[in-house]
């Protein structure tokens, strides 16, 4: 019995491409755009071929690292060596500093809703250990008599 359709546009050179592209940041869509592919077709070779999708999930993970380590740094702040240029008298004067980053909140927020849900989700259910103790009471009013 042979297959129906149209044989696959797809050639193990992809591999190589894809890997490339995701660790520059490329999305599934970009990968497809590029391969001259719909994104379903991408999907669906992500599929069938393992070593395929061995190479997107190897470029993005390279990548994905990356933006975490640099979450985490802006997260909870840091130093980094850096040079200032000035002119002086018609000379070109290089100082070297170190340049302090502070840490910032809204970096912090993210990586602690993302890392600890169960304690920095925005609508905390009440649970176990938890030292809230609300009762509400529902009571109905009677008509004077």
């Amino acid at each position: 019995m042979s297959e129906v359709g149209r044989p696959t546009k797809y050639k193990p050179e992809f591999d190589k491409v894809a890997k490339k592209m995701c660790e520059l940041g490329a999305t599934d869509n970009d990968v497809a755009e590029a391969l001259g592919v719909h994104t379903a077709t991408l999907y669906r070779w992500r599929n069938e071929f393992p070593s395929f999708r061995e190479s997107l999930k190897v470029g993005k993970a390279e990548t994905d690292d990356r933006v975490e380590m640099a979450l985490y740094r802006k997260a909870v702040g840091y130093t980094h060596e850096a040079v200032k240029i000035f002119q002086f008298q018609g000379q070109e004067v290089i100082v070297p500093y170190t340049e302090v980053v502070q840490p910032d909140t809204t970096a912090a927020i993210f990586w602690l809703k993302n890392r600890r849900p169960e304690q920095w989700r925005a609508n905390p259910e009440t649970g176990e250990g938890d030292d809230t103790d609300i009762t509400i009471r529902v009571t109905r009013a009677t008509k004077p008599e």
